[in-house]
């Protein structure tokens, strides 16, 4: 079994998940059950199945829910999209947020080859 807290990838997408939190705070509050409470639930479920999986027994098991949370990824990067082009974000926060984004995707992606 790992301990998820000393793994980089659950590091840097916790770090994530807090800076889409404090970015969703400005959104419009029509937002709040829409794109504010997907952009949360899709950057939580990355670190939340890192840890989940960092739990199971085996590498298979681990590696499973390492593609759900790369999957999650790929669902906020859509989202950071969206939020950039109805204006909630500003093209430098996009830049800052997507760019975190593929960096743990590809984190996600080194860690499963070497299971």
């Amino acid at each position: 079994m790992r301990n998820f807290l000393n793994l980089e990838i659950w590091k840097r997408s916790h770090k994530l998940t807090l800076k889409i939190y404090k970015t969703t705070n400005s959104f419009p509050k029509e937002e709040l059950f829409g794109l504010t409470s997907q952009m949360r639930r899709s950057s939580s479920s990355i670190p939340t199945n890192i840890a989940e999986g960092s739990g199971r027994s085996t590498n298979q098991q681990f590696a499973y829910f390492l593609q759900i949370a790369s999957g999650s990824c790929s669902e906020i990067q859509y989202q950071l999209i969206l939020s950039k082009d109805l204006s909630y974000i500003s093209e430098e926060l996009f830049n800052e947020l997507h760019r975190e984004t593929i960096e743990i995707r590809k984190m996600i992606f080194h860690y499963t080859s070497k299971l």
